[in-house]
């Protein structure tokens, strides 16, 4: 029974920490940071959700041993966001309002990373962290090409609350950079294994603080 117990006790920790690694993510104050800075700073965007959810899943990866967990991890963060899209969708604003963001199929090669290479650490920092930060961006522009126009969005239906100095502006594509996916898959890749390193010692940490 307390086996049961321990093991439930860390899927509902896992649970808790998503969700609120999710809030971080689409409500920055008042406003839907996905939305309105996808198309501005996709590159910053990239680096920022890369690093975030390669150290949530790759901590609870290790923390319970189980090739799954990280996109276990990836998929509380979607339905609650899925979630905080409906309430929105529910309070008057257009459907599109919210872009979900892809984290998923990015958690799902880290997973993978973990049990092709029979559960070594290492591996999955190094490999699965680059392989991490590579896809993000991928996934997510390909999320963003379906999505209606989110620069529309964001000046059709402002936040009352959203300071001047982080009004969305038109991206200035080509001046700054050509591909924002190929420089946030780049960043992100060398970012994220780093990131990674430090999601495992937190685990260490953490063995050590229940000891």
């Amino acid at each position: 029974v307390m086996v049961w117990l321990r093991r439930t006790t860390h899927y509902l920790f896992i649970v808790v920490v998503a969700v609120n690694s999710t809030l971080l993510t689409i409500n920055a104050g008042d406003y839907i940071f996905y939305t309105d800075w996808a198309w501005t700073s996709f590159v910053v965007f990239s680096i920022s959700q890369s690093t975030m959810l390669v150290v949530g899943a790759i901590y609870y990866m290790l923390f319970t041993g189980v090739p799954g967990t990280a996109t276990y991890y990836a998929t509380i963060m979607t339905i609650y966001t899925w979630v905080a899209k409906g309430a929105w969708f529910a309070l008057g604003y257009p459907y599109d309002f919210i872009a979900v963001p892809v984290w998923i199929p990015s958690a799902m090669l880290l997973d993978l990373t973990y049990w092709a290479t029979r559960r070594n650490k290492h591996a999955a920092i190094i490999i699965g962290g680059t392989l991490v930060g590579l896809s993000l961006p991928l996934f997510n522009m390909i999320n963003l090409l379906l999505v209606r126009d989110p620069l529309e969005m964001a000046f059709k239906y402002p936040r009352p609350t959203l300071p001047p100095y982080m009004t969305p502006i038109e991206p200035q594509v080509g001046k700054f950079y050509n591909s924002p996916v190929a420089l946030g898959s780049g960043a992100g890749a060398v970012l994220s294994v780093p990131i990674a390193a430090l999601g495992a010692k937190l685990n260490t940490w953490t063995y050590r603080w229940m000891a």
